[in-house]
């Protein structure tokens, strides 16, 4: 299995950004891992080299939302590539499943707390989401 070595996170709110960065270096500290406050500014980032090898995205950002950006993407030859798993507040399930179509590779709400996020981080990157 490969293990990633850059990741984005598109995520607005600034103390969820500190959070997941915080348990991502917990999980695996040699990690890289950049922000973006919203899908403009990772479409920016993602143009850029090296690319990134997995994105965490919420939904619900100004400028462009996560449904927006994970649809260029996925619909870009580029970009399609990248595993881009959604992190939301959000549990409906018609949101869930319109990532899903849209091409998300995982889907999960925002956990409650700090050992929450990182069983989950820690979880998600020990799958296989890399070719």
């Amino acid at each position: 299995m490969k293990m990633p070595d850059r990741i984005l996170l598109v995520e607005d709110d600034k103390d969820d950004q500190a959070l997941f960065c915080e348990a991502l270096s917990c999980v695996q500290p040699a990690l890289s891992c950049q922000i973006a406050n919203n899908g403009v500014e990772a479409l920016d980032l993602i143009r850029q080299l090296p690319p990134f090898d997995i994105i965490f995205m919420d939904l619900n950002m100004p400028k462009m939302n996560g449904f927006e950006c994970l649809k260029y993407l996925k619909d870009s030859p580029l970009f399609k590539h990248i595993p881009v798993i959604i992190i939301s507040t959000s549990s409906h399930q018609f949101e869930i499943e319109r990532c899903k179509q849209l091409g998300a590779a995982m889907y999960f709400t925002k956990p409650a707390s700090f050992k929450e996020l990182f069983d989950k981080l820690k979880n998600v990157l020990s799958k296989d989401l890399l070719n």
